[in-house]
C-alpha cells in the first residue's frame, strides 16, 4: 500500500541529504519518481542538500496542483511511482490534500522532507497539515546542534547578525550567510536550544559578549 511519509528536523539535520538519497535507493530499483521543491537555497527547480549534491527538481509555488499534475502526466503514457517533495513546509495545506489524494486514489508513495516551524517557533502550515495527514511522521535521528552543544530544537533567523522575531515567513537564506557585505540586509539561518533561542542569544552575540571588556572598579 502506499503512504504519505514525512520526514522532519530542524535545519542542518540532513532533510535534503535524505530526500536525495531516498530518490537515489527508488531509482536504482527501478522505480520513476518526480522531485519537487520550493525556494531551495540553490535557485529555483533545484534539489541542494549542504553536502554539495544537487538535483533537477520542479518547482513548486502557490498554483501547483499536484494531483493535476499526475493524472496529466499518466494520461499521458507516463510513468510514475513515486514522489519526492522537498521543503514541503512552503507548500500551502491544500496541497498537502492533493499529494494524500495522490496516495490514497492512485497508489503513489510520497516522501516528504521539511522543518516543522519557522523563525518564530510556530509551525509551518503545510508542515502542521503534513502532521495531520501523514501516514508516517519521522523525526531524523541527525541531531543539529546550538553553538551550546545542545541539541537544537529551534530555527532562528537572523538579519545582520541579530535575531529576529518578526517578518515575513518565507525569506530564502542559509545557515552561513555569502551575501556581499554591501547588500542592505544579511538574511542568514541559525539552529539553537530553546533556552537560547528564547533569549536570542545567537554564537556572534555570544562570542561579543564574551569579548566585551570588564566594567573598570570604582575607585
Amino acid at each position: 500500500m502506499a503512504e504519505l511519509n514525512f520526514f522532519t528536523g530542524t535545519m542542518d539535520s540532513g532533510k535534503s541529504t535524505l530526500a536525495l538519497q531516498t530518490n537515489h535507493n527508488h531509482a536504482a530499483r527501478g522505480r520513476i519518481g518526480r522531485i519537487f521543491t520550493a525556494h531551495d537555497r540553490a535557485g529555483e527547480a533545484t534539489l541542494s542538500s549542504r553536502l554539495g549534491l544537487t538535483h533537477e527538481a520542479i518547482e513548486v509555488d502557490s498554483t501547483f496542483d499536484f494531483w493535476r499534475y499526475v493524472v496529466d502526466t499518466l494520461t499521458h503514457g507516463g510513468r510514475i511511482d513515486y514522489l519526492i517533495c522537498d521543503e514541503a513546509q512552503f507548500y500551502a495545506p491544500i496541497q498537502i490534500d492533493q499529494l494524500a489524494k495522490v496516495v490514497d486514489e492512485l497508489q503513489i508513495d510520497v516522501f516528504a522532507f521539511g522543518i516543522l516551524t519557522d523563525f518564530r517557533s510556530m509551525l509551518f502550515p503545510g508542515s502542521a497539515r503534513l502532521v495531520e495527514m501523514a501516514d508516517r511522521l519521522q523525526v531524523l535521528q541527525v541531531e543539529a546542534l546550538c553553538w551550546c552543544g545542545k541539541r537544537a530544537t529551534h530555527n532562528a533567523r537572523t538579519e545582520n547578525g541579530v535575531m529576529i522575531t518578526e517578518g515575513e515567513l518565507v525569506v530564502v537564506g542559509d545557515m552561513e550567510s555569502d551575501r556581499p557585505a554591501t547588500e542592505e540586509v544579511d538574511v542568514a539561518y541559525e539552529v539553537l536550544c530553546r533556552q537560547h533561542h528564547r533569549r536570542r542569544l545567537t554564537a556572534a552575540r555570544a562570542r561579543a559578549v564574551s569579548m566585551a571588556p570588564d566594567p573598570l572598579p570604582f575607585g
